[in-house]
């Protein structure tokens, strides 16, 4: 048989006599029932899965049975083996499934072991060995448990060997990650929430940085990529960044993408204060409302999860602007735009063009035949605002589907800039509940959006005035009061909320960097097909 010619059997499976065919060169294994003579042709009832689905192959025992003579009988010595494969299931979900096929000829079964082994071992993009991170704390705190029950044993099943590390604090996987010899490994498999994932994330790109000598304090720094990919077990309250780029929060779907070695590509912004570096961004920065309630909610601990529902409603009727100035360059790179409607997926081709676009500028820019700095224009915005968000992904969770900004792109090297400009509570209400359903979460008169690729802000102070105590308490509260029902009252200054992070300091200054970081994902996959058991 000739490296790419097709290996081609009748074989049997679930007690039915199928035509089973191995393509090399379109690396597809396919099946169909075959009850006459001959392999036939495949029908509305084939079944089909690529290579690259395929978990694991491996010899098993048919049961004592075989078919012969048109009955089922006994044998003394059947042969099958079992193919581990990917079963599509509903809204993004992936299972584990199998499928054995058997057959009387022993020398037969081998040739397709061997057929099959011999594909696989051709997919060099799948990780051998992984350092895992397990966060017991994050969420409801079953992270440990979660990686036990549903992980593990895929991993196993995979022939994926791991060293775990079970994080004991703050920033432990962030520290050990500094220290430890991370070459020999294929990647960094974090079980836990957006915190846990951000944790591996800084760690990856400071110990990358510095290896590369790159003073990440300067804004203007060209950042490396890092070698190793990250694997998100979800295991936290909100799992946003799982969500943007799988399409759910399920631990078995997120460990299969893993074990099949997929690889998307991921926009990071570095975020500086006054020449130093504050942290890497990855989902949203939300300054005024997002940041008050992250600040909020950081002091209310004790009361769990449900602390970010109560310091949400509070900041909501609190009601709070903050006057500003928004400096932002344009994204001109880019081939979409925030509000075309064309959310970012699998194979993406706005993230694939406009990343050729961009380093198109910049070979310009190397060679000194043009600044692309020099010949865009910033704009400048000012005025007050109930919110200021950024966004270099859709921020997609179980609460919202669509997200903060469902058209934003992962992989483009631009973030969406969303301002809220000073408006009543009632259009306030209005403009979030959108979050939350397909309408256009735009479409108001007192929201904007751009597509940037650097972004500034500088907050104005509010200045001091003799009011006695009780109107400063009003004006903490809202003024929620017969006189002004529906005002907005300005802050001195808000903070940033960083992936879920506070940011103190409200002048800040970000850069969007393309496609830093590598996910074991390969983006939402567009109305994917739910494939029956069988």
């Amino acid at each position: 048989m000739g490296a790419a010619e097709p290996l081609r059997s009748v074989l049997w499976v679930k007690r039915r006599r199928c035509a089973v065919s191995l393509d090399p060169a379109r690396a597809l294994l396919r099946w169909w029932p075959s009850p006459g003579p001959g392999a036939g042709v495949p029908g509305a009832d084939a079944c089909s899965v690529p290579v690259s689905e395929i978990i694991t192959v491996e010899e098993t025992d048919s049961h004592g049975t075989d078919y012969s003579s048109g009955k089922w009988q006994k044998i003394e010595k059947p042969y099958a083996f079992t193919v581990h494969r990917v079963r599509r299931a509903r809204r993004h979900r992936w299972k584990c499934a199998q499928v054995t096929f058997c057959c009387a000829d022993e020398q037969l079964c081998h040739l397709w072991l061997q057929t099959l082994r011999e594909q696989l071992e051709k997919l060099t993009s799948r990780p051998k060995h992984l350092l895992v991170f397990i966060n017991p704390f994050g969420g409801k705190g079953q992270g440990k448990r979660i990686y036990e029950r549903k992980v593990a044993p895929l991993f196993t099943l995979a022939s994926v060997t791991t060293d775990i590390i079970v994080t004991e604090h703050a920033n432990h996987a962030k520290e050990s990650l500094y220290e430890m010899n991370i070459d020999k490994y294929d990647g960094v498999v974090c079980v836990g929430g957006d915190g846990m994932f951000s944790e591996v994330l800084h760690g990856l790109i400071d110990r990358t940085q510095r290896s590369a000598g790159v003073d990440q304090n300067q804004p203007r720094a060209t950042l490396v990529p890092s070698p190793l990919r990250i694997g998100i077990i979800p295991a936290g309250s909100t799992d946003c960044v799982c969500y943007s780029t799988v399409g759910i929060n399920d631990a078995e779907t997120s460990a299969l993408h893993i074990i099949v070695g997929d690889s998307l590509s991921m926009d990071v912004s570095s975020v500086h204060h006054n020449g130093a570096l504050l942290r890497y961004s990855v989902s949203l920065l939300g300054y005024g409302f997002y940041g008050d309630i992250v600040k909020d909610s950081e002091k209310k601990r004790w009361m769990g999860l449900i602390r970010y529902d109560f310091s949400g409603l509070k900041t909501f009727l609190s009601h709070h602007c903050y006057e500003g100035t928004v400096s932002f360059l344009p994204a001109q790179h880019t081939v979409g735009s925030p509000r075309d409607g064309k959310p970012c997926r699998a194979g993406c081709f706005v993230c694939r063009q406009s990343k050729q676009q961009l380093e198109e500028e910049q070979k310009k820019s190397l060679y000194g035949l043009e600044s692309t700095e020099e010949v865009e224009e910033w704009k400048v915005v000012c005025g007050k605002f109930l919110a200021i968000n950024a966004t270099n992904m859709s921020c997609a969770c179980p609460r919202s589907p669509s997200g903060l900004s469902p058209a934003a792109h992962l992989g483009d090297g631009s973030s969406d800039l969303i301002l809220i400009r000073k408006c009543s509570r009632f259009s306030f209400l209005r403009f979030l509940i959108r979050h939350t359903n397909q309408h256009d979460q735009f479409d108001f008169a007192f929201v904007e959006v751009y597509r940037i690729k650097k972004f500034q802000f500088v907050s104005k102070p509010v200045e001091d005035d003799d009011s006695d105590g009780s109107e400063r308490g009003k004006k903490r509260f809202g003024q929620i009061c017969s006189h002004h029902p529906s005002c907005c009252c300005p802050a001195s200054s808000s903070s940033w909320n960083c992936d879920g992070e506070i940011l103190n300091s409200s002048a800040i200054d970000v850069r969007v960097h393309c496609q830093l970081v590598r996910l074991f994902a390969r983006g939402i996959e567009q109305d994917p097909k739910q494939e029956p058991r069988g």
